[in-house]
């Protein structure tokens, strides 16, 4: 076998299995190389000179740090080391490097060197996770401090290339790709990006001018580490397909499709999500034009709006079973007291 699995555990914070492993130089130059380039934005390849020496030790047969392979499989069942291997083998263009893209860049210009030996060992850290998010919560621990890509960007990532929106009835598109063929009706990526970030830390507000970049993001992988992802937890495809199920409803999907609603929705269902998904789209309808009627009491020259509403539709989702019943004024009053 190409791949030789030798110990396999779990992680209990993401309830995943983690096998360790090796490899050999030619395996992963013809079937893990490949896989960095599945992030078609992911962190670009540093500059060659500086990884020379490393390229030159591999010439000298260096024994590489291990590189880490992840993969997304809700049911998955090996439990025996040959079946892992097996899996990894037969999987392996569905897996993500999520650690050791520069490894893999400085492997590859090695190999055309004629003292390349390809058969030399390469180790390997190997995680099968459940869920997208909880994929995401190791990765963004894994690579906490690498300035060249933040978590930000680690989401925007993975919110395109994990989540295949093929298999829902919902046209999303990219900055790019509305920049030459606008389909109408379709979602915003970076709209849904903003939502799977306030969605895993818990927050709406993930974005402030007045801290410093660099500070924010450290907040920002501090709110992801504190939500720690349990077994029972909603997860983000589930909320995806319960965007899908409501936008059905055009009332409604042309209120999610506006960011602020979408981020505060993310945030809120994650509470009252056995309550929404048993909402029909039309009744969703109704509720919606109601918190929009008691929104337009708000005074826009005295308040941060786009704030407000993140924070408002939170709170009125996370408390859709006693909001939805509010009459106008009732719902007007509750927000009175929550931007007091």
């Amino acid at each position: 076998m190409s791949v030789i699995i030798f110990d396999t555990t779990n992680d209990g914070v993401i309830d995943s299995v983690v096998a360790t492993g090796k490899t050999t130089y030619k395996y992963a130059i013809e079937s893990l190389y490949p896989l960095i380039d599945r992030f078609s934005a992911q962190r670009k390849t540093q500059d060659k000179k500086f990884y020379a020496r490393l390229e030159r030790d591999i010439l000298d047969k260096c024994l590489m740090p291990p590189l880490t392979i992840a993969f997304v499989e809700p049911n998955f069942d090996k439990t025996e080391e040959k079946d892992i291997a097996k899996y990894i083998e037969d999987n392996i263009k569905s897996g993500y490097v999520l650690d050791g893209i520069q490894r893999l860049s400085t492997l590859n210009r090695a190999k055309d060197d004629e003292r390349f030996d390809d058969s030399q060992s390469l180790y390997l850290n190997i995680i099968v996770s459940p869920s997208e998010d909880k994929l995401l919560y190791r990765m963004i621990t894994l690579n906490n401090g690498q300035k060249p890509m933040t978590p930000r960007h680690q989401i925007e990532i993975l919110t395109q290339e994990l989540f295949d929106f093929s298999d829902v009835n919902l046209d999303v598109q990219s900055e790019k790709e509305r920049g030459k063929t606008i389909v109408k009706g379709s979602f915003d990526l970076g709209d849904l990006s903003k939502a799977y970030l306030a969605f895993l830390t818990g927050s709406v507000n993930n974005d402030n001018n007045k801290i410093i970049g660099e500070k924010m993001d450290q907040i920002i992988v501090g709110r992801i580490m504190d939500k720690q992802p349990a077994k029972e937890d909603v997860n983000f495809k589930q909320v995806i397909k319960n965007i899908e199920k409501l936008s059905e409803n055009d009332v409604a999907k042309k209120w999610l499709k506006v960011g602020n609603n979408l981020i505060g929705f993310s945030v809120g269902v994650k509470t009252s999500y056995d309550v929404i998904i048993n909402i029909s789209p039309d009744e969703f309808s109704n509720s919606i034009e109601l918190f929009e009627l008691a929104f337009k009491a708000i005074n826009p020259s005295k308040v941060n709006l786009g704030k407000f509403r993140r924070e408002l539709s939170q709170n009125f989702i996370e408390n859709y079973a006693q909001h939805s019943e509010f009459d106008e004024m009732e719902l007007v009053e509750h927000f009175m007291e929550l931007t007091s």
